[in-house]
């Protein structure tokens, strides 16, 4: 069996190891290759039976140039990358990896949530500038700062994300409006399961978790926007397609909302023109809500047991 990584560096930067693979066949592990026909086929010669991809975009054009290939093991939840339909007509089985990073995307949400709040980072960065040392002052802020308890929390999505976000809202005394998109089971806790109109209304901070759709792109928009507090932030740790950037810009720049914490752009790496880059109230981290080192152990040994339950006939995470 012969087994190619196309983006190992997404997963692995070094501080994990893909030796284990060897155990099923030969590997190959590249940690980049470009979304393009000629590179990928570089980097996966005909005999290629398993590939290991994260982001390469792989279809039917790629398909039709490895006929051995049976497994596309990807390494990560989503999988917009792939032709699924074209892999099916192919009898290429496709995998995932569900549920590995729910802890630090949440504690992520938080950490934009918080930074939005107190500016624990423009203080650092007011006190190593010296501003405390030269000032008359023993406490001083160079914005005003927001306590969460009492403070309501919209959540826009409530698997597996969604739920472990409110779980740490609860810790922080804060209320909690739900809307999801199926009933999935019936209401748990004392949370509130609201219409998105009543959730835009009444929230101070709103944090999207739901899967980016057909239905659902850009579904945050200014007429959205308009119906949320002047003094409401959103977060966005889910996915960038969810939100129509020009009209945040707008809405940040006209204080329609107060900020925002986004984890997640329409384009990754977003070009230098998009329209949320360099905003005094908008706070972006480069889609690392997932990558902490236990959530990325956790990813790598997922994608393990996967290619293992292949081998051994016993399919398992097949999307």
């Amino acid at each position: 069996m012969n087994i190619v990584v196309l983006d190992g560096a997404c997963l692995n930067p070094g501080d994990l190891d893909w030796s284990e693979f060897e155990q099923f066949g030969s590997l190959k592990v590249y940690e980049h290759t470009e979304s393009d026909k000629h590179s990928i086929l570089k980097n996966c010669p005909k005999n290629t039976s398993v590939v290991i991809t994260n982001k390469v975009i792989l279809n039917e054009a790629i398909f039709s140039e490895l006929p051995n290939l049976k497994l596309i093991a990807v390494a990560a939840t989503g999988v917009n990358s792939v032709d699924i339909g074209a892999a099916r007509k192919r009898k290429i089985a496709v995998c995932n990896i569900p549920s590995y990073g729910t802890a630090s995307v949440a504690q992520h949400t938080f950490a934009l949530i918080l930074e939005l709040m107190n500016h624990v980072g423009l203080h650092n960065q007011s006190v190593q500038k010296g501003e405390w040392s030269e000032g008359w002052k023993w406490s001083y802020f160079s914005k005003p700062m927001t306590e969460l308890q009492g403070k309501t929390l919209g959540i826009i999505g409530f698997g597996n994300i969604g739920k472990q976000v409110a779980k740490i809202a609860e810790a922080f005394e804060m209320e909690i409006l739900v809307n999801k998109r199926s009933d999935g089971g019936g209401q748990t806790h004392a949370y509130q399961f609201v219409e998105k109109e009543y959730l835009y209304k009444h929230s101070d901070i709103i944090s999207l978790h739901c899967p980016l759709t057909s239905e659902n792109k850009e579904f945050i928009d200014i007429i959205a926007l308009q119906q949320m507090k002047t003094n409401a932030v959103l977060i966005n740790t889910a996915r960038g397609g969810l939100i129509k950037e020009q009209d945040l810009k707008y809405a940040l720049e006209n204080k329609i909302i107060a900020g925002a914490g986004l984890d997640v752009l329409s384009t990754e790496p977003p070009e230098k023109s998009n329209p949320l880059l360099n905003l005094e109230n908008c706070i972006i981290t480069p889609h690392n809500a997932w990558a902490s080192y236990e959530s990325r152990k956790r990813c790598m040994a997922i994608l393990i047991d996967n290619v293992r339950a292949f081998v051994e006939g016993e399919a398992q995470n097949l999307v």
